[in-house]
């Protein structure tokens, strides 16, 4: 049913596209003829492309969206692009806010984060992916298997998240970092048991 939906788009779009041609050219003031020969294209094809007989093609438009001097997007009626702004919900977690910074699911996910400093314990804790932070303000302390660092402004990490780790503010002072993580990054963490000897 969906494969239906998508075919008539494509045959509604591409019906447009004969007179929209046309009022290109008429708004030019150029002939068939004079397209023609600025393009090599012949004008019964060119005739045919404008009453709709003829189906478009990129190999015709390539050389007519030239000619014209406009983007193929105005010959094909592409929909303008959309607002770009990412319009998501802070996620809130006890001291810890994440703003996503991407809308699309799936694939590499990026946040903004701002870690309120607080007293809990470090319990480092394992999952899929593999994970990038960079420092913008403050001090982020990160545990990450047997390594314990702290990492300042315009510092980054990069790890395999299978690794136990955690991370946290530092020391009193709130920290401001960007993580971005890859595909299977948002699945639910598994806390890491000690090894026992």
């Amino acid at each position: 049913m969906e494969s239906m939906d998508d075919d008539a788009r494509l045959d509604a779009v591409l019906n447009e596209v004969g007179p929209r041609l046309r009022r290109i050219r008429r708004e030019r003031g150029a002939t068939l003829g004079a397209l023609s020969e600025a393009t090599g294209i012949s004008v019964s094809t060119l005739s045919r492309l404008e009453s709709g007989g003829r189906r478009p093609s990129l190999e015709l438009l390539l050389p007519i969206a030239r000619a014209h001097q406009v983007p193929l997007d105005e010959l094909v009626g592409a929909p303008p692009v959309g607002d770009p702004r990412v319009r998501s919900k802070p996620i809130v977690r006890g001291n810890r806010t994440m703003y996503p910074l991407t809308s699309r699911p799936g694939g590499l996910q990026a946040y903004k984060a701002v870690y309120k400093p607080a007293e809990e314990p470090v319990e480092q804790r394992t999952h899929e992916g593999y994970e990038w932070l960079y420092v913008l303000s403050g001090r982020l302390r990160l545990v990450l298997g047997d390594h314990d660092v702290v990492l300042g402004p315009g510092e980054a990490a990069e790890f395999d998240t299978r690794v136990p780790h955690w991370f946290g503010a530092a020391d009193d002072k709130l920290v401001e970092f960007l993580s971005l993580f890859g595909p299977q990054g948002e699945r639910m963490h598994v806390r890491a048991r000690p090894r026992r000897d």
